[in-house]
């Protein structure tokens, strides 16, 4: 029988600042973390505890210091490939609840801050945890935003069912379901994005705990895989620039 899944924020997590031990921070809490749980961390405070702040009047600058790739622009809006692998808008860099004249910078490495705040947590309840942390991304053909996976620690976020059988016996052949951003969305259904709610605990999934498991950079699809490399308008100039080139040489 299939645990029920329980999702709840942990209250009382005070303001971040550089230098905070975040395991310490959340042990202090009164909370009763059992094996198997996951803690989905939001990034910002992460961040914020590792002091990746930068002064930055001009917020854009930033994001073109971020940028390793520009998928798409539109406007003011940026969609790129950040140091991270991971496309989304303006690079992860946040501009807001930041002292004035910075911008805060997503974690250097996401999954080997997962894994520090998961060793300290484990060491100081004594049970077996994962831990997810968390950002907000749009989604290609989707509107809104959603929290995904970006650093992971002890938990499959990919969960292969790639040769197994469905209820009707047919194989499966492509299912690879995300969970580790299925988590991360769910767990943002309590955090929020303005109750000073930064960490959830998500109990029911146990099974995907995994202390071998790759961490969150197994999500990020660039490279041959990317399928969808540049935005359309891009794309678009790219091939009409690449045929010119073509049709000069050729004369």
């Amino acid at each position: 029988m299939t645990a029920p899944l329980t999702i709840w924020a942990i209250p009382g997590i005070p303001e971040i600042v550089t230098g905070d031990d975040l395991a310490e921070v959340i042990g202090q809490r009164e909370i009763d973390l059992r094996d198997g749980d996951i803690l989905a961390v939001t990034s910002k405070i992460v961040s914020k505890a590792e002091g990746r702040f930068v002064q930055a009047d001009d917020r854009d600058q930033a994001i073109t210091d971020e940028t390793v790739r520009v998928v798409a622009t539109r406007g003011m809006t940026r969609i790129v490939e950040n140091r991270l692998g991971i496309v989304g808008a303006a690079a992860g860099v946040d501009g807001s609840n930041t002292p004035v004249g910075t911008v805060l910078l997503l974690p250097l490495d996401p999954d080997a801050s997962a894994a520090a705040l998961r060793a300290a947590l484990e060491a100081r309840f004594n049970v077996r945890l994962g831990v997810i942390i968390t950002d907000t991304l749009g989604r290609a053909w989707r509107e809104g935003q959603t929290d995904v996976a970006i650093g992971s620690s002890g938990v499959r976020v990919l969960d292969d069912l790639r040769g197994t059988l469905d209820a009707q016996g047919r194989r499966l052949d492509v299912t690879v379901p995300a969970v580790g951003d299925e988590i991360a969305a769910a767990a943002d259904l309590v955090k929020g994005k303005s109750e000073g709610l930064p960490v959830a605990v998500v109990r029911g999934v146990g099974h995907l705990l995994d202390p071998e498991a790759p961490g969150a950079r197994v999500l990020t699809r660039t490279g041959p895989n990317d399928m969808f490399r540049l935005g359309s308008d891009e794309a678009y100039a790219e091939g009409f620039a690449a045929g010119k080139a073509s049709h000069g040489q050729g004369v």
